[in-house]
């Protein structure tokens, strides 16, 4: 296998990995807020996460969590 074979492989395990452990939500979040409104400020990774952690202990449907 070349370099450039090596490299699209370990590109595309990362990004199944960010994808299933849900780090890119924040990207797709920014790019988002970028896009749809430009004048508004964007909530920084640590004010995303607590945000999305509050919206899921909200969610009744959460509550049936195994963990």
């Amino acid at each position: 296998m070349t370099v450039a074979g090596v490299r699209r492989v370990a590109g595309r395990i990362r990004w199944y990995v960010r994808e299933l452990t849900g780090e890119s939500t924040y990207d797709r979040y920014v790019a988002h807020a970028r896009t749809h409104d430009p004048g508004t400020p964007v909530m920084t990774r640590r004010a995303f996460e607590r945000s999305r952690m509050d919206a899921r202990e909200a969610d009744p449907r959460e509550g049936f969590r195994c963990c």
